[in-house]
């Protein structure tokens, strides 16, 4: 389980684990404890959630009752993507602490440049708002990195140029057919670690016959290709399961795609009709 402990290491010299556990549509309660219980029973030290998920408080608890030391875990949640001010941003770092029940997180992002349900508006003064909050919380030690999410390259140049610390994360959609490689090229050209959710695509790729073919080939499963693409493209997967043979399973990525192979897979973004 070597990549599972392997870490890249942030602009400020944090270390965050390679692959981390997402806690996206896992519901509150049992569900979203049992799960966090899992993962971090099954080797998992990165856990990743979010205000907006909604059950921050008990992917707080599991992380408490695991019994493995707060600084052996990397812990990371989200403002919600409407808050475009600096004291509701510095509300809602305390609300997420205090859900958490933790004193610090290792890193605390913007969830998006624009609310969910105002997708493409233009939030830049609100953006650098909300960030100079987040630089504050950084400041005092609470906060342990900072960042972004969904975040395009214009987005994160607003930051950069009216704010102090460059984003230390991003936080996009990435995956086998979407490697939004603009953006991807951007943030490694900034020392932006970039983040991939969805990494399974929302369970698509499992589907993908190509990606079936070549899971053959390497004699793993298709979420291991996915999960080991992005981690060979040096991004950090976030893949996520309630089921513990699933969650043990996106952890077993210790093998190399040759170069060919991801080359293949790197053109499927070009054709998105070989995986749809």
């Amino acid at each position: 389980m070597k990549t599972l402990t392997d870490t890249y290491t942030l602009t400020n010299g944090t270390k965050m684990p390679k692959i981390g556990f997402g806690t996206w549509q896992v519901p509150d309660g049992d569900i979203a404890y049992q799960s966090v219980l899992m993962a971090l029973k099954n080797g998992y030290r990165h856990i990743d959630t979010a205000a907006a998920y909604r059950n921050e408080e008990s992917v707080g608890r599991a992380i408490k009752d695991s019994g493995i030391p707060r600084e052996e875990i990397f812990v990371t949640t989200k403002l919600e993507s409407h808050i475009k001010t600096y004291e509701g941003a510095l509300e809602g770092f305390e609300k997420s602490l205090k859900a958490l029940d933790l004193d610090y997180v290792d890193l605390y992002i913007i969830h998006a440049p624009w609310p969910w349900s105002e997708i493409g508006k233009d939030c830049r003064e609100g953006n650098v708002l909300a960030y100079k909050a987040l630089e504050k919380v950084y400041a005092e030690g609470r906060a342990k990195a900072i960042g972004v999410s969904n975040f395009n390259p214009q987005d994160i140049e607003n930051i950069i140029e009216h704010c102090d610390i460059v984003p230390m994360v991003n936080q996009i959609g990435y995956f086998i057919g979407h490697n939004q490689k603009e953006t991807d090229e951007y943030c490694k050209a900034k020392n932006i670690l970039v983040e991939a959710y969805s990494p399974l695509a929302i369970g698509q790729l499992l589907k993908n016959p190509d990606i079936i073919d070549m899971a053959k080939k390497y004699d793993v499963t298709p979420a291991q290709i996915s999960i080991r693409y992005c981690i060979e493209k040096g991004t950090a997967p976030l893949p996520k399961s309630t089921h513990e043979n699933r969650i043990i399973e996106n952890t077993k990525v210790d093998f190399v795609i040759d170069k060919k192979d991801m080359d293949f897979l790197d053109s499927i973004n070009d054709d998105p009709r070989k995986w749809s």
